[in-house]
């Protein structure tokens, strides 16, 4: 098993160069980096752990504490999640522990133990909420956590996230630019932070089309198929009068919405437009459905690995500019729409 003295003598490095550029260090430019990486993977070298643990302080390992999917839709978003991190924090040479807590279960005391046991240097914070009592806590024991999303405008911790307020204006500008009016939002579940702000992009976009928001049309639920084809079948059939168009919070709520109106016997786009966020998930791709869903397209998987680098950049104390990313955007305008 190779060693930082093997990789040092094999690269013509000091030790604690090829140590800096294993450990993600700012001040190790990306050659070096990637020529340290290449050859630790050539002579096989895996970090003594416990020698870091006794130099460091450090545990080495970061976590993530989450309950356990509840659906079928639910688990390829969780594999897709664990798969994504787990890989992208061993590139950082950090292990990685997923800790599934039963729902009832109170976050923070699970937090508070793993930080009180040691066990822990970091944490990942997946699907926040507004006032997260997760962040409040880490924040004031001063542990070092990186979130997937934002907690309103103004944060002061390390994040990866994309604009979602962005995504639910741009679809529903969209449709509201092809003419319709009744446009109804499939979002996610109340008191997320990302579900917040799509419902407010989408309240935007509608007023500036000189259109009043109506509770009606907009619908709040788990991110799945079940939700997609329950809520578009109720919608269809309500009083108030259906939606010309509808807007999927995610792919597996569109392919829930397509069966439907399959089953209604509505045609898309001829009857209803249909557009959604695409965020690239296992068994869900906007081409293969008929007709083609017009979508915001921001893979998921494109998440992790920032992630991965962003906490291991707050475990280094490195400054707070440096610690928050935003993923891009783009837009697809396929079959799924049509002009009233």
């Amino acid at each position: 098993m190779a060693t930082l003295k093997d990789l040092s003598r094999h690269l013509g490095l000091s030790v604690t160069q090829v140590s800096r550029a294993l450990n993600g260090h700012s001040d190790v430019n990306e050659q070096t980096r990637a020529r340290v990486q290449e050859a630790a993977k050539i002579l096989k070298y895996q970090p003594n752990i416990s020698a870091r643990r006794l130099v460091t302080g450090r545990s080495g390992t970061v976590g993530l504490v989450v309950p356990p999917p509840v659906s079928t839709d639910g688990h390829a978003v969780f594999v897709e999640m664990i798969s994504g991190l787990s890989a992208s924090f061993a590139q950082q040479n950090v292990h990685f522990l997923l800790h599934v807590v039963n729902p009832q279960e109170d976050p923070v005391a699970v937090h508070r133990r793993l930080i009180d046991s040691a066990a822990l240097d970091g944490f990942v914070i997946t699907d926040p909420v507004v006032n997260d009592p997760r962040i409040a806590f880490l924040r004031k024991r001063d542990v070092p956590f990186v979130v997937h999303g934002r907690l309103g405008d103004k944060n002061d911790f390390a994040y990866f996230d994309i604009d979602n307020y962005a995504v639910a204006h741009l679809l529903t500008a969209h449709l509201t630019g092809l003419g319709h009016r009744r446009i109804a939002f499939l979002n996610g579940v109340p008191g997320r932070t990302y579900v917040e702000s799509r419902r407010r992009g989408h309240v935007a976009a509608l007023s500036e089309a000189g259109i009043e928001c109506d509770p009606h049309l907009h619908r709040n639920g788990m991110m799945n198929r079940n939700f997609g084809l329950t809520e578009t079948i109720r919608l269809m059939q309500a009083e108030q009068g259906r939606p010309t168009a509808i807007i999927a919070g995610n792919m597996l709520i569109a392919l829930g919405v397509y069966d439907a109106l399959q089953a209604l016997g509505l045609r898309v786009p001829a009857d209803v437009s249909v557009v959604a966020h695409d965020d690239h998930l296992p068994g869900a791709t906007a081409e293969s459905l008929f007709p083609a869903l017009t979508t915001t397209s921001a893979p998921l998987k494109e998440s992790w690995g920032p992630m991965a680098c962003l906490l291991v950049k707050a475990l280094d104390a490195q400054p707070i500019e440096t610690l928050q990313k935003m993923g891009g955007i783009s837009f697809f305008n396929r079959a799924s729409t049509t002009t009233l």
